[in-house]
């Protein structure tokens, strides 16, 4: 257990201030879990074969059935949405990525499979408007960005990850990306590593999973296997934001005014917190 440090200004922890139930028919926990920008949730869970919408306050928005025509349904693993209003899941059973315009709270036009891969797993979009997937099976997490008919361009593949899992904003305009029983290794915007934040910081793991990066450029990591949610600011030590009330906490997200949402696999809750960035 990562006890926090002595500093007063350190020894705090995020306050809990919903929790959303998983909207029912979905047969299991939640997993993927992304913020927009205009404060939407893009949800995956179970063996639901959508993505679902919901706002902050747990209201249904809308949901996104996952049909591809001539391929059938599948059920998303991960889910990342642009600026654009571009939704992308990452489809694990048919090493897929599949691609949906959802525009003004409403999907447009079909599914259509934008890359495939051995492995699939996790899913980001960098500053840069670049796809990051993670491929579990071959240690490696691909990059690339979709022309104006969703072809790939510029693709590009970091190798040498140990069961990459997830994938999220890092500082900088860098990425994340958690190793199952491992470390969270970082990258820089051209894509170069930048070591891992256990090595930076000392600090150990049970088992990283969703990871995203707050407005202040502070990493959140959610520890599925010590049951926690670790804050790691720049140039300062590591802060356990939540130490209770979770069972199997997976996907994690960055929501405006201070607030990160936690998908919690253990009992089915998408949980809202509250927290202070500011450490002094």
């Amino acid at each position: 257990m990562l006890d926090p440090p002595g500093d007063p200004a350190h020894s705090w922890q995020a306050r809990l201030l919903r929790q959303i139930p998983v909207p029912a028919g979905a047969g299991g926990g939640p997993r993927g879990l992304h913020c927009s920008p205009d404060g939407l949730l893009f949800l995956t869970a179970g063996a639901a074969p959508c993505v679902y919408v919901l706002d902050l306050e747990g209201r249904s928005v809308c949901h996104l059935p996952c049909r591809v025509p001539g391929f059938g349904d599948f059920v998303p693993e991960d889910v990342a949405v642009t600026a654009a209003g571009l939704v992308v899941v990452s489809d694990l059973v048919h090493g897929a990525v599949h691609a949906l315009q959802h525009t003004a709270r409403a999907p447009q036009g079909c599914w259509v499979t934008v890359g495939t891969f051995l492995a699939p797993c996790g899913l980001a979009v960098d500053a840069l408007g670049r796809f990051l997937v993670t491929d579990y099976v071959s240690g490696a997490v691909h990059s690339f960005t979709l022309g104006p008919t969703l072809e790939q361009l510029a693709p590009a593949s970091m190798l040498g990850l140990e069961g990459p899992c997830w994938v999220g904003l890092g500082p900088n305009g860098g990425f994340a990306v958690s190793e199952e029983f491992g470390d969270v290794r970082l990258f820089g915007s051209a894509r170069q590593p930048l070591g891992s934040l256990g090595g930076l910081n000392g600090h150990a793991f049970g088992s990283p999973a969703g990871v995203c990066t707050d407005a202040e450029g502070s990493v959140i990591v959610a520890d599925e296997q010590r049951r926690q949610v670790i804050l790691f600011p720049r140039a300062e030590s590591p802060i356990c934001l939540v130490s209770k009330g979770l069972r199997r906490p997976l996907g994690v997200a960055c929501v405006p005014q201070g607030q990160f949402v936690v998908a919690d696999a253990g009992d089915s809750y998408i949980k809202v917190y509250q927290y202070h960035s500011e450490l002094a």
